[in-house]
This record gives structure tokens, C-alpha cells and sequence, in this order.
């Protein structure tokens, strides 16, 4: 196989992954369809909100729709907070109140005298606003190293030298996961670190395991069955990232008033 094939390949399967992860994660909007009249009205509901600004809005629904927003903090057993959704600029809209960081409300929605989400009431959780040339670098060293990943494991299949992008990749995802993460979790949240031994964060964990796998594949290197070691560090990879992103991370107690992981 050439190798232009390879990268191709690793191309496709690391964009597959990250459609998957973004759509799958909870931080991702809430895709939701209102019937009205017959007619059908898809909305994405938010479920990450900066402490500047969390507004609700549903675009594309008639203007003479009557609608509401319940919510209420999370975790706790306050009542529900009602408000209308009020007609700005062509849309309508209703704002939600800020909350800490990492602060977490409770929400669903009632249009044309029925609530959605049916299912569950959505949660979106605050933070502190990340700038693009935090974010930007982060994403792009992240998806980079899944990137040279896959084409590290094509490279072994199709039995061609790998050693160099195990190390690209290796040094790619401590960048990435080790020195830019921590500085967007910073940002965002407050603490540097929320993952083992700290906290339970998986996004920091699953970071660390995966790190950890293409260490021993490193350290092993000139081991005649290394081939094993590196597949295996690229598989887990693949496995731990596919968990969806921002999972069981930081969230404000509002009992004690403090941050946990």
C-alpha cells in the first residue's frame, strides 16, 4: 500500500472519530424536534454556556409560538423556574441565569403546551470564556496526534517503518494533552489538572492512559515484538477517545459551594 493511501485512510478513520466524539459528547447542543400545526421545527439546545452570555434561542419557530423555559440548578432539588421566551430580532429567545464556574442547570422547555426534551431535561454546564489561540492549537494538536496515530498502525500493517511517527505522535499528544489541556482546563475551570490522582475527570484520564500506552511502546522500541506494543497503544487510543469528551468532568457544588472533579 503507498503511503499517500495510508494517510488517506488515517484522514478518514480520524475524522470519523471526531464526528463521533463531537456529536456523542455532552457538552454538544441538544438536537430537538418541536411539532407545531404538523409541522416539524428542529432546534439545537445548548449544553455549554460561557459566564458572559446563555441565551436559549429557537430559531426557525413561527412568531406566534408560545413558549417557556423550566429550569433550575444541578444537582439540587429547587423548583423549577418558569420563564417566557420573549420575540428579539426575528427569534425567539430567553436568557438562562449565569453560574459559577462549572455550575450546571437543569432545563427543558414547553412549546405549544407540550415539554421537550421528553426524555430528560437538558443539562449545561458554565465556564470562563477559552480564547481561539488557546482552544485552536489544543484541537488541532489533539486531532493531529489521533491523526499520526492511525497512520503509525497503517505503517505497521502494510509493514513499513513506523518509528518516527510513533514519536511524532508520542510528542505530538504530550502537547496536546499534557501542556495545552491542562491550559484550557485552566481557563475554563479554574484547576490545571482534574484527572488521576487528583480527580475523576476523563477527559484527563483517558489522556493519561493513552500517553501512558505509547510510553511503553517508546520504551520498548527495539523489542522484536514492539509491532504488538505499538498496535496496542494506538487501539487504546482509538477506544479511550471515542469516550465521549468533557465526560464526568468539573462540577460547581452547590452545597459547599466549592469546584469538584
Amino acid at each position: 500500500m503507498k503511503k499517500w493511501i495510508c494517510w488517506l485512510l488515517a484522514v478518514i478513520i480520524t475524522l470519523a472519530l471526531s464526528v463521533y466524539q463531537r456529536r456523542t459528547g455532552p457538552t454538544n447542543p441538544k438536537r430537538v424536534t418541536f411539532e407545531l400545526n404538523g409541522e416539524s421545527y428542529p432546534v439545537k439546545l445548548p449544553r455549554s454556556g460561557v459566564r458572559h452570555d446563555a441565551i436559549v434561542s429557537l430559531k426557525g419557530l413561527p412568531a406566534d409560538t408560545e413558549a417557556q423555559i423550566h429550569y433550575r440548578r444541578y444537582p439540587t432539588s429547587d423548583e423549577y423556574t418558569t420563564v417566557d421566551f420573549t420575540w428579539k430580532d426575528g427569534v425567539w429567545q430567553a436568557a438562562l441565569p449565569v453560574q459559577p464556574v462549572a455550575g450546571k442547570l437543569q432545563y427543558y422547555l414547553t412549546v405549544g403546551g407540550k415539554d421537550y426534551p421528553a426524555d430528560a431535561p437538558v443539562l449545561i454546564r458554565f465556564r470562563n470564556d477559552v480564547p481561539a489561540g488557546i482552544l485552536i492549537p489544543h484541537i488541532l494538536f489533539m486531532f493531529a496526534a489521533m491523526l499520526f496515530a492511525v497512520y503509525t498502525l497503517l505503517l505497521l500493517i502494510t509493514r513499513k517503518e513506523y518509528s518516527r511517527w510513533l514519536k511524532i505522535t508520542a510528542g505530538t499528544l504530550f502537547i496536546g494533552g499534557f501542556i495545552l489541556g491542562p491550559l484550557v482546563q485552566h481557563v475554563a475551570f479554574g484547576p490545571w489538572w482534574t484527572g488521576f490522582p487528583i480527580g475523576t475527570d476523563l477527559t484527563d484520564n483517558k489522556t493519561l492512559i493513552s500517553f501512558l500506552f505509547f510510553v511503553a511502546a517508546l520504551a520498548t522500541l527495539k523489542w522484536k515484538h514492539n509491532k504488538w506494543m505499538v498496535a496496542l497503544a494506538v487501539i487504546v487510543m482509538i477506544a479511550v477517545f471515542t469516550i465521549p469528551h468533557s465526560m464526568n468532568g468539573s462540577e460547581y457544588n452547590y452545597t459547599t459551594q466549592q469546584l469538584g472533579t
